[in-house]
């Protein structure tokens, strides 16, 4: 039976020293729209709008959740939009695996319930919008390209136009009509959980890039091909400046100047509108403490103004419900700011209706309510939703030979070869296959984890490669390439070898995230294991490549002083083959793909340089913007320092003033008491084993580890326990550290405060993946005791008793 657990979230508090910004529209640009106004398709809408009951329109603006929508809902409502997001499948439980018919198959269901007069209103086709971020990711056996990272690094602009054009192919076969995509961000700061699906950290890449993409994925304006045959909807997003966010942020706030927003973060937005993008998304974050969502003067004044956009805005998810005075069922504010299309992903019917009584209360002006819905029946119209065709009779509707073919994975493999950057390499590349190579590391034969986040569920972390039926992991490209050329490859999961090898490739880096989730302190991968592994091949006289996984640049100096060749392959995505299309010659020694990869982020020397942009004061990375080795380059890396010195990950669980979300669960029974500044006082009654526990987004706390940082807890012994307390750190009780602390508690002075700590290498050493912890702090005893807790959080300081040897 499960147990039943009190949940009492713990906010990010933060106060605002800044003040609001006054912003100036007329500093901005004036452009006219990329897309000119069709007199019939404005006819129609005008035609149509007066026809529309108070209650249709508002239903229009309103985007639900697949999972919290039913047709019957659809035709109730008039709703104008679905979405599945992160996780969203049709057909859940076990929607993961819901194919390409399936997604078809709900479209259907909802076109016809949302294209239904029985009740006498007004026959509106519904448009369905998904992340299909890289690639239509969502749907198991789509085609899965590298992320933006590593296709800024290719710098071929015509690829990026071919893989919209195949993104927008895939899901016209499922019958979905809007990708939200492209992340338009320009990333400043690396520790933000989204830098890998930001195509640079130079405005220029960006802009060229959302163009491209939005060429292909809706075909060039002013052409026939626009939005016609085998074309999407697509949506820049997020507007404005998510990507540089104080310390990286998600959902932070930015405090740019205006000039630096227009010059830095709006410049995808510009390439975006000059390429006629339909849809742009409204961001989480906030510019000097005001929801970007609330602001009137960049919705309305400047996006919708001097821009020219004459599409729809639509907000990222239940964005409305973070503007002050707003709840996601409730929020005149934002559709009075410039909002069209509230994402509201379960609080939609409690939306329908506070829209429909703000308006009779003119508390939202039925002119900003039409002027939304009119923009919603634009694109539409000019998307073709309006054809009296479902999804399944449409030219590609039901066309699985398309999905996830033979040819699309082709341009896949080309973009994984052209993205991979090369490092260092002291004449060890290209390698002749016709060896015998080493394979290891936990990316090797890891799907998952070269796909990274937003590929079939939301962070991408729970998924096999049963999840890839026609994808190639690293170690499959590999096996293939050195095989077919008479040599012989060897798997080894742990990085163990009986036997000489010619060469050893290693596999590694960081685990699949997603936004939030995969923010992070520092931008150092520290991986023990890894760098053992290196170590003890190279002193084994076996030489070694290194191909680094990762969303964002990373500090690695002691691993790139372990290897031979080192490789930066980003998240390239199905087509792991690729990686072996660089890494080996043709059988004779003649090149087959030399690398083309430029970094498209700088890359850093130290591991305190989590701010790194090219054009900034003080620029000295390792590797500038840019770099990319050829086969032919001879360039000398000297031994790279690895000091550690001024990084420090801070991290505070439990205090008066979080510095991260965590949730606080407590077990029924335990009596709970909350005191002033943010104490605790907790009592277990004994009789049955309960908890305690903190839990957040999975962080990884090796570095923290190997720097020595213990678990330090304010705690005061009010009743001594009665039977073993067990204080764990883990990610679920399969990866799990327990350490007994029954004697340090009993030990401890009655009613007075002391610090205790716990070397993190003890929980390590009992079983805890350090790598990727979600439980920091859990406290769980069958007998009685009571105890008051203040700060928990990871300080200097050790307690070796305590960690057995």
């Amino acid at each position: 039976m499960m147990k039943r657990v009190t949940v009492i979230p713990f906010l990010i508090l933060s106060f605002a020293t800044l003040s609001a910004q006054t912003v100036h529209p007329e500093v901005w640009p004036a452009l006219p729209s990329a897309v000119p106004r069709d007199a019939r398709i404005e006819k129609r809408v005008d035609d149509l709008l007066r026809k529309m009951t108070l209650e249709e329109k508002a239903g229009q603006v309103i985007q639900a959740s697949i999972t919290r929508v039913t047709p019957e809902d659809i035709r109730t409502y008039h709703l104008g939009s679905v979405l599945n997001g992160g996780g969203g499948f049709p057909g859940a439980p076990d929607g993961r695996n819901a194919k390409p018919k399936d997604y078809l198959a709900l479209a259907d269901a909802y076109y016809a319930a949302s294209t239904d007069t029985s009740d006498g209103g007004q026959a509106i086709p519904i448009i369905w919008g998904s992340d299909a971020v890289h690639g239509h990711s969502n749907v198991v056996g789509a085609t899965v390209f590298p992320h933006n990272i590593g296709l800024g690094a290719t710098r071929n602009y015509d690829l990026i136009k071919r893989i919209g054009e195949i993104t927008a192919l895939e899901m016209s076969v499922t019958g979905i009509q809007w990708d939200f995509s492209p992340v338009v961000a320009v990333t400043r700061d690396d520790r933000w959980g989204r830098t890998y699906e930001t195509y640079s950290e130079d405005p220029e890449i960006v802009r060229a890039a959302a163009a491209k993409v939005l060429e292909g994925l809706q075909g060039a304006p002013r052409t026939s091909a626009f939005l016609g045959r085998g074309k999407v909807v697509g949506c820049a997003k997020h507007f404005l400046g998510d990507g540089g966010t104080v310390e990286g942020k998600d959902q932070g706030n930015n405090i740019a100047t205006e000039e630096q927003l227009r010059d830095i973060h709006a410049a995808g937005y510009l390439g975006a509108l000059q390429s006629g993008v339909q849809t742009l998304m409204i961001s989480q974050s906030s510019w000097f403490g005001v929801e970007m969502a609330a602001s009137r003067a960049f919705l309305t004044d400047i996006l919708k103004g001097r821009l020219g956009f004459d599409g729809i805005l639509v907000g990222d998810w239940n964005v409305h419900g973070q503007i002050p005075g707003c709840s996601n069922g409730s929020c005149a504010a934002a559709l009075n700011a410039g909002l069209d299309m509230f994402m509201v992903p379960d609080d939609w019917k409690a939306l329908h209706g506070n829209i429909v009584a703000q308006v009779k209360a003119g508390e939202i002006p039925m002119a900003r309510l039409d002027d939304a819905v009119r923009r919603i029946l634009r694109v539409k119209m000019r998307a073709g939703v309006f054809t009296n065709v479902k999804p399944s009779q449409r030219p590609l509707g039901g066309k699985s030979e398309m999905f996830g073919s033979p040819a699309h994975r082709a341009v896949a493999r080309q973009a994984v070869r052209e993205s991979i950057v090369l490092l260092k390499n002291d004449g060890l590349l290209p390698i002749r296959p016709n060896k015998n190579v080493l394979v290891t590391g936990d990316g090797a034969h890891n799907i998952p984890k070269q796909a990274g986040g937003w590929t079939v569920t939301w962070q991408g972390s729970d998924t096999t490669n049963e999840q890839f039926p026609s994808g190639t992991s690293i170690w499959d490209g590999i096996r293939a390439t050195v095989e077919a050329a008479g040599g012989r490859a060897t798997l080894s999961a742990d990085g163990t070898f009986k036997e000489a090898h010619d060469v050893a490739i290693v596999v590694f880096g960081e685990n699949p995230y997603a936004e939030w989730e995969g923010d992070e302190k520092t931008i150092v991968h520290d991986n023990p294991q890894t760098l053992l592994t290196l170590r003890r091949l190279r002193a084994s006289g076996i030489p070694v490549v290194s191909v680094f996984l990762s969303g964002r640049p990373m500090w690695v100096n002691p691993l790139l002083n372990a290897s031979n060749a080192f490789v930066a392959a980003w998240l390239p995505g199905s087509e792991g083959n690729g990686v072996a299309d660089v890494l080996f010659a043709a059988p004779d020694g003649a090149v087959r793909h030399d690398f083309r990869g430029k970094l498209s982020f700088s890359w850093p020397k130290l591991p305190t340089q989590v701010v790194l942009n090219h054009g900034d004061a003080g620029y000295d990375p390792l590797f500038p913007l840019g770099f990319g080795l050829t086969y032919n380059d001879r360039v000398e890396l000297p031994r790279l320092p690895v000091d550690l010195t001024g990084v420090d990950p801070g991290r505070v669980f439990f205090s008066a003033a979080h510095v991260e979300p965590n949730e606080l669960r407590v077990d029924e029974g335990i009596a709970r008491q909350d005191e002033a500044g943010g104490r605790l006082v907790l009592a277990w009654p004994g009789g049955a084993n309960r908890e305690v526990s903190i839990n957040g987004k999975p962080v990884s706390l090796t570095l923290e580890t190997n720097m020595g940082k213990s678990l330090a807890i304010d705690v005061m012994v009010e009743k001594r326990p009665t039977r073993p307390v067990w204080l764990s750190v883990g990610c679920g009780e399969m990866c799990a550290g327990d350490v007994d602390i029954t004697a340090t508690l009993n030990g401890l002075a009655l009613h007075q405060w002391h610090t205790i700590f716990v070397p993190l290498r003890c929980f390590a050493a009992n079983g805890a993946d350090m790598s990727r912890v979600t439980t920091p702090f859990r406290v769980s005893t069958v007998g009685e005791m009571t105890l008051r807790f203040a700060d928990i959080e990871l300080l200097p300081g050790t307690s070796a008793a305590m960690c057995p040897e």
